[in-house]
C-alpha cells in the first residue's frame, strides 16, 4: 500500500507540472509579428547608427532616399528570439538609370557588430529594367548571455542598414522608396543558456519587445527538466518496490 501511495503521489505531481506547462508550450514556437504599441509605423529612416529610427517588431517602416545613401533603422530582439529582416526597394524609373545596381541589407547588434545571416538573400543585383528588388536576412537565435570574446547575438537593439553597394556613378542621387519589416520567431528553450545580461544592449534608445524585456522567461527546458525528475522518481520507486518484494519470503512454514 505504501508503494501504491508513493506512485500515486508521483503521478499527481507529474500531472500538475504538465498541466501548468501546456499553455506556455503552445505559445513558444509561434512567430510574434505583432505591431508595436508605441504608435504609427515610421515613415523615415536615419542616416547613421546614432540617428537610426526605431521600429517595432512586425511594423512596416517606409522611407524615401537617394540612391547611394545609407538608411538606418533599429528594432528590439529579446533572448530566445530569432530576428528576420525583409526589405523591398522600389527602384528609380528605368528610363533614368544607366545600368544594374546591387542592393544590400546588413544587421548589427547593440555593440554595432555585424551579424551574419543564416538564411535569406542579403544582397541582390537589380537589372537595369527591374522595378523593385527584395532582400531578407535571418539571424541566429538571440541568447541571454555569451562570453565577451564571442560574436553571439545578445538581447537588445538591432540596427538595419540598407544601401546600394554597386551602381553606375551617374545613378547616384536618384530617388527610391523602400519598405523594411523586422520580425522575430520565438525559439523556445532550444537555445537557452545559463546566465543573463544585466541590461539589454542599447535598450534605452529602442522600443521594447511586446511584453517588455526578458518576457520569454519560460522555456520548454523547464518541462524537460521536470519530466526527467519525474521519471527518475518513478524509476526509484519502482526499483525500491521490486527490490523489497524479492527480499521478502513468499511463504513461511508454521513453527518457524
Amino acid at each position: 500500500m505504501r508503494t501504491v501511495r508513493m506512485l500515486t503521489a508521483a503521478a499527481l505531481m507529474g500531472a500538475a507540472l504538465f498541466g501548468g506547462a501546456g499553455p506556455a508550450l503552445a505559445d513558444s514556437p509561434s512567430p510574434s509579428p505583432s505591431a508595436s504599441k508605441s504608435g504609427a509605423a515610421p515613415t523615415e529612416a536615419g542616416t547613421a547608427f546614432r540617428t537610426a529610427v526605431a521600429v517595432g517588431q512586425g511594423q512596416k517602416a517606409t522611407a524615401s532616399g537617394s540612391t547611394g545613401d545609407y538608411l538606418y533603422w533599429m528594432f528590439p530582439a529579446d533572448a530566445g528570439q530569432r530576428p528576420t529582416v525583409t526589405a523591398k526597394v522600389t527602384l528609380p524609373d528605368a528610363a533614368t538609370r544607366h545600368g544594374s545596381a546591387t542592393w544590400r541589407i546588413d544587421v548589427y547588434d547593440g555593440l554595432r557588430r555585424r551579424q551574419p545571416c543564416m538564411y535569406g538573400t542579403q544582397s541582390r543585383a537589380a537589372a537595369p529594367d527591374a522595378a523593385a528588388v527584395e532582400l531578407s536576412c535571418t539571424l541566429r537565435p538571440t541568447v541571454a548571455w555569451a562570453d565577451t570574446w564571442s560574436n553571439d547575438p545578445l538581447p537588445g537593439s538591432y540596427y538595419i542598414r540598407l544601401t546600394a553597394v554597386s551602381l553606375p556613378e551617374t545613378d547616384r542621387g536618384l530617388p527610391f522608396k523602400t519598405e523594411v519589416v523586422p520580425t522575430v520567431l520565438d525559439t523556445g528553450g532550444a537555445h537557452a543558456v545559463d546566465g543573463k545580461l544585466a541590461t539589454p544592449l542599447g535598450a534605452k534608445s529602442a522600443v521594447e519587445p511586446d511584453g517588455g524585456w526578458a518576457s520569454g522567461w519560460w522555456t520548454d527546458r523547464w518541462v524537460w527538466t521536470a519530466a526527467g525528475g519525474l521519471l527518475a522518481a518513478l524509476a526509484g520507486v519502482g526499483g525500491y518496490s521490486l527490490t523489497r518484494g524479492r527480499g521478502r519470503p513468499s511463504h513461511v512454514p508454521r513453527g518457524m
